[in-house]
């Protein structure tokens, strides 16, 4: 059995309150205690947040670990390995030597291991007769024994708190694809409600969803995004109730019907309506389509549209589509889209209008906005170039605000 030796750091390394504690701990560990020290290191790896401990400090001591022989560590003995700084560099994948000692002080200050400097701060082992080892100045891992409750606990903590996380994701993004789905129903089959208010609505909170949080910080927002659903799925019912209504009574009224077939139909200008074969007139050349930018880069800067696709868009045809329906959700009227794709096309019309949803929290005319934006175009004032940029340098600088 290894003697009780001096635990103070070699030299100007100064003891802590927490080194003593410790050290305490250590001393206190049960003869008879035995864990596993790869299932000991798993439970700190998971409760890694609770213990304070990060990554690169783990990953030394995963190679102090494989210095010890053996799978089990016991309360017996000192458990103390004794490998050289370039050893120990070399198992924790050629880690450089400040950053080792960084990471070596960091675990001794989580209380993982503890010091047993010798008189010259060599880490070496002593042995006696039969090559029985009685003396070894180096890294105790005693405290992995004696905290292995402990950290189990931390790691089922952990456990606990990242299923939370995971489920109320899961309820933010259902309610966010209900949300968006739902409005874009209510668009297309044109059902009355304020579709415009409804998305601002759900832009304001979904910008207020942190990258990485904790479950207190997501779960008033999964709460505001499900009240949110609740009251567009609730103006939906009821449309669709009116309109089963209005079909059960028109369906109980007399069928009419006239009997006259040679009824005379009025034409348009007063033309008499002919029956025999006619001509059709030549179409007119349709306006190119104007492409101005990849759509590639256009949904990167306008990743919202994508949002209210049917089947995804894999084409500017796609795109132009989501536009139009984009449009009457927004409250743009037709005669303004129009007008718009008269002069930049279609395509270009479509970008400025998912331009304008991107940014529809700041917009408070969507549609006057259009007709600003295409007499600026008429006039040769307007390019779709800074507008896309801004908004990708936007969508950058946000990301990492989220990431800092």
């Amino acid at each position: 059995m290894q003697p009780d030796l001096s635990t103070t750091p070699f030299g100007r390394r100064p003891l802590t309150l927490a080194m003593v504690a410790s050290q305490a701990a250590a001393k206190a560990c049960p003869s008879e205690a035995a864990v596993h020290k790869w299932q000991v290191f798993r439970s700190i790896c998971e409760g890694k947040a609770a213990i304070g401990v990060s990554d690169r400090a783990l990953a030394v001591l995963n190679a102090l670990l494989t210095f010890h022989p053996e799978t089990t560590l016991t309360g017996e003995r000192g458990v103390v390995v004794f490998p050289s700084n370039d050893q120990l560099m070399l198992r924790a994948h050629g880690m450089a030597p400040t950053t080792l000692r960084r990471y070596l002080a960091a675990l001794v200050d989580c209380g993982l291991i503890i010091r047993r400097d010798s008189p010259n701060g060599k880490r070496y082992a002593r042995k006696g007769q039969g090559g029985v080892i009685e003396t070894a100045f180096g890294f105790d891992l005693t405290p992995l024994v004696a905290r292995a409750d402990e950290f189990e606990r931390m790691a089922e903590a952990a456990r606990v708190e990242r299923r939370a996380l995971l489920l109320v994701r899961e309820r933010i993004t259902l309610c966010r694809r209900d949300i968006v789905k739902m409005i874009a129903a209510g668009v297309e089959e044109g059902a009355p409600g304020d579709w415009a208010g409804f998305h601002k609505a759900y832009a304001a909170i979904a910008a207020n969803i942190p990258r990485t949080a904790s479950v207190a910080q997501l779960k008033p927002l999964a709460e505001d995004l499900e009240r949110l659903a609740a009251e567009i799925r609730k103006l939906l019912e009821d449309y669709l109730d009116s309109i089963k209504k209005d079909a059960n009574e028109s369906q109980s009224g007399r069928h009419i019907q006239n009997s006259n077939p040679n009824i005379q139909i009025e034409s348009e200008h007063g033309l008499p309506i002919s029956h025999g074969p006619t001509i059709q007139p030549c179409p007119e050349p349709t306006r190119p389509p104007q492409r101005s930018y990849p759509l590639g880069m256009v949904l990167e800067a306008c990743p919202d549209m994508i949002d209210y696709a049917k089947q995804g868009i894999a084409s500017w045809r796609d795109f132009v589509a989501t536009a139009t329906l984009v449009r009457s959700m927004l409250g743009i009227s037709p005669s303004a889209f129009e007008e718009a794709s008269n002069v930049l096309g279609a395509e270009d019309a479509a970008v400025v209008v998912a331009a304008i949803l991107q940014r529809s929290d700041s917009i408070k005319s969507p549609g006057g906005y259009l007709r600003n934006l295409t007499e600026k175009a008429r006039a040769g004032e307007f390019s779709l170039g800074p507008v896309l940029m801004a908004l990708i340098r936007t969508k950058l600088r946000d990301g990492a605000r989220k990431r800092g």
